[in-house]
């Protein structure tokens, strides 16, 4: 019984996450003078679908690999890392967010001396 609860919330995310994907898309021809056709709407919507569940699998691998049990926008980051652009406008995000932050909300731990010599080791790589 609780498998099949777990599939009928799996089909009605993924009816959601169609239905979004194709209003997305419509609205997006609409603003630049096109036309898609149905078949090619439903394409895209099921390609970002697939595309949304390796990037939580992939999410879910980095953050267990760095021993924690969620996802931090570093594991974000690093899915993006076949595509430079994509890369850099996610560090500008991260980056625009942690300078909204209030400092006294930051959470501030004592680094070791591990995680202070992986810092260093950081090559920083302008955005172009």
């Amino acid at each position: 019984m609780e498998r099949e609860e777990e599939d009928s919330v799996s089909e009605l995310l993924r009816d959601r996450f169609r239905v979004s994907t194709i209003s997305i898309a419509e609205a997006e021809a609409k603003r630049n003078d096109m036309e898609i056709s149905g078949p090619v709407m439903t394409c895209i919507a099921d390609l970002a679908f697939k595309f949304t569940e390796q990037l939580a699998k992939d999410l879910e691998l980095f953050a267990q690999h760095a021993g924690r049990k969620t996802a931090n926008m570093e594991d974000v980051i690093l899915s993006a890392h076949r595509n430079e652009h994509l890369t850099a406008l996610l560090r500008s995000f991260s980056n625009d967010l942690k300078a909204k932050e209030p400092q006294s909300e930051r959470k501030r731990k004592k680094s070791s001396k591990k995680e202070d010599q992986a810092t260093a080791s950081v090559v920083h790589i302008p955005d172009s």
